[in-house]
């Protein structure tokens, strides 16, 4: 039987990491070519005798969907024999899974090196080029952003508490000059993630990582932002406090994934 952690972590990758992929049919010209005439559905199935966990990714003409649950009449299916077996997979260990639908091997071998490429969010994932490196920082802060909103939603205890005493306040993060930008928003409990810059009200905290270069180490957790921030890695407007509570936990994101 699934642990509630396991739990946690599963709905972390559907609904965190799975969103994350889009990054790669956005950005990368070389999966923007493979999956442009692709009209598929990819399931993904964790058995569990408590609930399974189900989610599904929906290509078409370049574009992908995430949808929960049980998809109609995929055309492949990742069938894990248990949680674990999906977490271990994700966090870049060696894992083969039941599945249905290898016989469209065309499918198969796309979508394999779609999750192959997923790896580039291992923490010790090292960028081969100076793109890489800078999907690598899109994609992080477009996951951790909407984990720690999913690790609120999901009623983690020490998230819930810390939330539910915020009045309406933006956590951004940002990488100049690149322009690459996410926020958290929070209000009374209640939480969302969103892409982008947000807009219509100043950030209660500003992460600024000033490059990609020097965006990497922090999020790869080998520097704490402390230290990132007396080595000019970033600098935070707003709460030091507040930032460096979110900063723990996106630490916790971290080990859950790994």
């Amino acid at each position: 039987m699934a642990t509630d952690k396991e739990r946690l972590t599963v709905r972390i990758i559907f609904k965190a990491v799975f969103p994350a992929i889009k990054v790669l049919l956005e950005d990368d010209p070389r999966f923007a070519e493979m999956f442009k005439d692709v009209d598929a559905t990819v399931q993904f199935v964790a058995k569990d005798d408590q609930g399974d966990a189900e989610a599904f990714l929906r290509f078409r003409d370049g574009t992908m969907d995430i949808g929960e649950g049980k998809a109609d009449a995929p055309q492949l299916t990742f069938l894990f024999p248990n949680f674990s077996k999906l977490i271990a997979m994700f966090a870049g260990k060696p894992v083969i899974p039941r599945l249905r639908g290898w016989t469209r091997v065309g499918l198969l071998l796309k979508v394999l090196r779609l999750l192959m490429a997923m790896k580039l969010l291992l923490p010790t994932a090292k960028p081969k080029s100076p793109q890489q490196a800078k999907l690598k920082v899109k994609m992080t802060l477009y996951m951790i952003t909407t984990a720690l909103s999913q690790l609120n939603k999901a009623g983690d205890t020490e998230m819930k508490d810390w939330t539910s005493k915020q009045p309406l306040r933006v956590y951004q993060w940002s990488c100049e000059p690149e322009g690459i930008a996410a926020y958290l928003k929070i209000k009374a409990g209640k939480s969302k993630a969103g892409r982008g810059y947000f807009e219509r009200r100043k950030p209660f905290v500003h992460i600024r990582f000033s490059g990609v270069e020097a965006a990497l180490p922090v999020l790869a957790n080998s520097v704490d932002m402390v230290q990132a921030m007396a080595d000019g890695l970033l600098t935070v407007d707003g709460s030091p406090e507040y930032a460096a509570v979110i900063g723990n936990f996106m630490v916790r994101i971290a080990v859950l994934l790994s």
